[in-house]
């Protein structure tokens, strides 16, 4: 839409009071906002709350727009500030250390198409893991038992669970470095806070 084709007049014209602006930003963010927010709390009607609040409030308050820098770093920012807030509510958020925080707001600034191309490098990583690893890693975060569980399921001993789980993040560490936290965080959510054994 030619209307919109940069983000200035994008942000001139929702300060106006455009609808067919609003209407646009929506088209283009919703999805993924709300797929980004699902990612940390696991609850889709919460998340599409999350997000419609975010726009709602960029609604009512549309005179102040032309202060936000970038759009789309302000909708993630806010989502993910409303997402905190949520959680807070009922102390899910203290299982999550700060560092993990901090790291989560840089992967937010950073390019969205670098993201998802991380994101899908450490699936990508995943599923080329030796079998046992693989399995074990995905029972770990996929579906959140604890190494004794997944030692009783797989008929192994801790220690060898220990192990797997060592080598799936030594071997995942390669590829994302110090980013590994929050890009697995994002794929798996809350559970992985406290679980890499580094």
């Amino acid at each position: 839409m030619k209307l919109f084709s940069t983000e200035q007049r994008l942000k001139e014209e929702l300060t106006k009071g455009n609808h067919e602006a609003l209407a646009y930003l929506m088209d283009r963010y919703h999805h993924s906002l709300c797929v980004y927010v699902y990612s940390l709390s696991h609850d889709y009607e919460k998340a599409k709350d999350i997000v419609q609040n975010v726009f709602l409030n960029l609604w009512e308050n549309r005179e102040r727009i032309s202060q936000v820098q970038s759009l789309r770093s302000f909708l993630y920012k806010s989502v993910y500030n409303g997402f905190l807030n949520e959680f807070r509510k009922d102390q899910r958020m203290l299982a999550i250390e700060e560092k993990h925080m901090e790291r989560l707001y840089q992967v937010i600034e950073e390019d969205e198409e670098l993201l998802e191309k991380q994101i899908g490098l450490i699936k990508s990583e995943i599923q080329k893991l030796p079998p046992k690893c693989r399995e074990t890693f995905m029972l770990s975060k996929r579906e959140g038992l604890t190494n004794i569980e997944i030692a009783g399921f797989m008929n192994v001993s801790i220690k060898t669970v220990e192990n797997q789980m060592n080598k799936a993040f030594k071997i995942l560490r390669k590829k994302l470095q110090s980013k590994i936290e929050p890009v697995l965080f994002l794929i798996f959510g809350l559970d992985l806070a406290n679980s890499d054994p580094h």
